[in-house]
C-alpha cells in the first residue's frame, strides 16, 4: 500500500461511542497516559505540525479521533488515560469510550489491525500501561509498543528501559519495540513500517 501522507486529515472526532463511523478500511489506534506524547506522535508521522492538537492541559480531551491517511486507512487517537486529577464523571466518561471503540464492533469488523501501545521512556511503564496491556493482551487484540520521549534519557538508561520492557511480564514475546522522539525524528520511519506491516 503506497501512502500520501500529505493528503491527511482529521475526519472524524468522536465524544461518544454512537459517534463512532463504520468505517470498512483498516484501523491502527494509539493508546497511552496522558502526556505521553499521542499527538506529537501522529504529527511527526504525517508530517504536520498541528494537524493532532498538543493540549496544554493533560487529561482534557476525552474524544477519539480518526485521521484519514490518503484515504487508505486511519490513524485513531484514543483519549490519554491515567490523569490523576480527571473527575470521576470524566473517568467513566473516559472509560466508556474506549471500552467503547474496542468493543463496539459487529464480528464481521475487522478493520482495527492493531494498537500503538505508548509508553514513556523515562516513566517506562505506568500500572495504568501494565493494564492496557493487560486488556489486549486477554482480547487478542495486536500491538506494538512505541517507547516515546527517547532523548530524554542517556544511552545507558534508554538501553535498560528497552531491555525492562521488552522482558515485561505482560509485553507479548517478539513485540516490536520501537524508540520515538518528535524532537529527533527518531524512530517515525519503524513506526510507518510497524503500521503498514499490519495494515497491508
Amino acid at each position: 500500500m503506497k501512502l500520501n501522507i500529505q493528503n491527511s486529515n482529521l475526519e472524524i472526532t468522536a465524544g461518544t461511542p454512537s459517534q463512532f463511523p463504520s468505517f470498512s478500511l483498516p484501523q491502527v489506534a494509539f493508546s497511552g497516559r496522558s502526556n505521553v506524547g499521542k499527538s506529537s506522535l501522529i504529527n511527526t508521522l504525517l508530517g504536520r505540525k498541528k494537524l493532532a492538537r498538543v493540549s496544554s492541559a493533560p487529561g482534557k480531551t476525552i474524544t477519539v479521533n480518526f485521521y484519514s491517511v490518503d484515504k487508505k486507512l486511519y490513524l485513531v487517537d484514543l483519549p490519554g488515560y491515567g490523569y490523576a486529577k480527571r473527575s470521576i464523571e470524566d473517568k467513566k466518561r473516559w472509560s466508556g469510550l474506549t471500552d467503547g471503540f474496542f468493543t463496539a464492533r459487529n464480528e464481521n469488523d475487522n478493520s482495527l489491525k492493531a494498537v500503538a501501545q505508548l509508553i514513556d521512556m523515562k516513566a517506562g511503564p505506568t500500572a495504568d500501561d501494565e493494564m492496557m496491556l493487560e486488556y489486549l493482551n486477554t482480547v487478542g487484540i495486536p500491538y506494538f509498543i512505541v517507547v516515546t520521549k527517547s532523548d530524554k534519557t542517556n544511552k545507558t538508561d534508554r538501553n535498560k528501559m528497552l531491555e525492562y520492557i521488552k522482558n515485561h511480564p505482560l509485553v507479548r514475546e517478539g513485540t516490536t519495540i520501537i524508540p520515538f522522539s518528535s524532537l529527533k525524528n527518531e524512530g517515525k520511519d519503524e513506526v510507518w513500517s510497524a503500521i503498514m506491516n499490519y495494515c497491508d
